[in-house]
């Protein structure tokens, strides 16, 4: 069994840059990722649903995979996206990213088969079986449309000794209790900072770990210190002070379905990270204006020495 890694703190998906004529561009990816590992992020999550994965193809992700493994290497620990449209395929990609010794993947339930859950317990048990390395579930219905009910985290979490994490990013606080109970909190539960869910403060009270966020993307050093596990009242008082300074960040980075808002405010920072792959848009004029008034607000450039 490989040493697991169990994220906690900030958890950011990070975008996928691509140059002027759209090819992958890795050298922003590497930028990226020293920004988040000066910037006090604890985990890295490449080829979530900020990372564009379905509009990547499969040398693509290998080469994504092959790459920052090897480059995050002992400066921040790094998950991928597995997820395909079938339980054969994400199995291939999972046992190649554990030959190119990534810290671990996570899945999701394959979008727009609807599975019902004994058919999503297969899927995940399935995978998690064929890797040592660690696997975080994410949870996300609004996207995949099926939930993996409370019930199905627990008898997996059970069943396998490398679950690691459980994103949640549905809005039920009773989701987060009843996982964080049915695994007496041996499983690190961490949710979405979407401000329309408003889970952040609800998740870390309960036990929770974190926040796998993309807030990150812009201002890591605010959303490493909003999602600080609570180990005193220093630490509520921390998570309940940043939550509230930074929620328009959080506001814009969610103003549009995401990735789309959230590379835009990246590339308004000064990375290259180039527009979402169609049929994703670019965000509008007004929206773009306003991204931009809430960076110079926040001074983000200065705060962290952009261009």
């Amino acid at each position: 069994m490989a040493r697991l890694i169990y994220p906690s703190g900030s958890w950011v998906a990070i975008v996928t840059p691509f140059a002027a004529n759209g090819q992958l561009d890795l050298g922003v990816m590497r930028d990226l990722v020293d920004f988040q590992a000066a910037g006090g992020t604890s985990t890295l999550l490449i080829m979530g649903s900020t990372g564009e994965p379905t509009l990547l193809t499969i040398d693509e992700r290998k080469r994504i995979i092959r790459e920052m493994a090897a480059y995050c290497k002992g400066k921040i620990h790094a998950f991928f996206g597995v997820t395909l449209g079938s339980t054969a395929m994400t199995i291939d990609l999972a046992r190649f990213a554990q030959e190119q010794d990534a810290d671990g993947i996570v899945i999701v339930v394959p979008p727009y088969l609807a599975p019902p859950q004994d058919a999503v317990f297969a899927y995940l048990h399935e995978v998690c079986t064929s890797v040592d390395i660690s696997v975080g579930l994410y949870n996300n219905p609004a996207r995949v449309i099926a939930n993996i009910d409370p019930a199905t985290i627990v008898r997996l979490f059970n069943a396998v000794p490398n679950l690691v994490a459980d994103k949640e990013a549905m809005p039920s606080v009773g989701q987060l209790v009843q996982v964080i109970e049915g695994t007496k909190g041996k499983l690190p539960v961490l949710c979405c900072d979407a401000p329309v869910y408003g889970l952040v403060l609800p998740t870390l009270s309960l036990g929770g770990r974190g926040t796998a966020n993309v807030t990150g993307n812009v201002h890591p050093r605010a959303v490493a210190a909003m999602s600080k596990p609570w180990e005193s009242w220093e630490d509520v008082e921390t998570t309940r002070r940043t939550y509230y300074e930074i929620l328009p960040l959080m506001d814009a980075t969610y103003a549009a379905p995401n990735p789309v808002a959230t590379k835009a405010m990246v590339r308004l920072l000064g990375f290259p990270v180039g527009s979402c792959r169609k049929p994703l848009p670019d965000p509008s004029p007004r929206i773009v204006a306003a991204m931009e008034e809430v960076i110079a607000r926040f001074e983000l450039k200065q705060l962290y020495g952009l261009k």
